[in-house]
């Protein structure tokens, strides 16, 4: 089997707490969650987006155990959604009162 995998545009978070929300509160995520990350998106880019997460779930070996989710973990590193610098940026908003 061909190992290959998906690239994909990422589209921007809708907001910093919406996603640490959706990290912190999903050990996997499916369409809803998704959408909820970057708005309202078709499904054929939902799918794009599942499958970048899925290519990346084969390669470290790791099972879903809901049949249309993925893991949460693997599906922001394959989008590239750094969580720790999601927090520091929270958190400097927090410090500036801009929050």
């Amino acid at each position: 089997m061909k190992n290959t995998l998906t690239r994909i545009s990422v589209p921007q978070i809708t907001s910093i707490d919406n996603a640490l929300m959706i990290y912190y509160n999903n050990r996997e995520i499916g369409n809803k969650e998704i959408k909820i990350l970057f708005g309202n998106l078709s499904s054929a880019t939902v799918s794009r987006l599942k499958k970048a997460a899925r290519d990346k779930m084969i390669e470290a070996d790791t099972l879903s155990y809901g049949m249309h989710k993925i893991n949460t973990h693997i599906a922001f590193n394959a989008w590239g959604i750094d969580v720790p610098d999601l927090e520091s940026r929270r958190k400097k908003l927090r410090e500036l009162n801009l929050v």
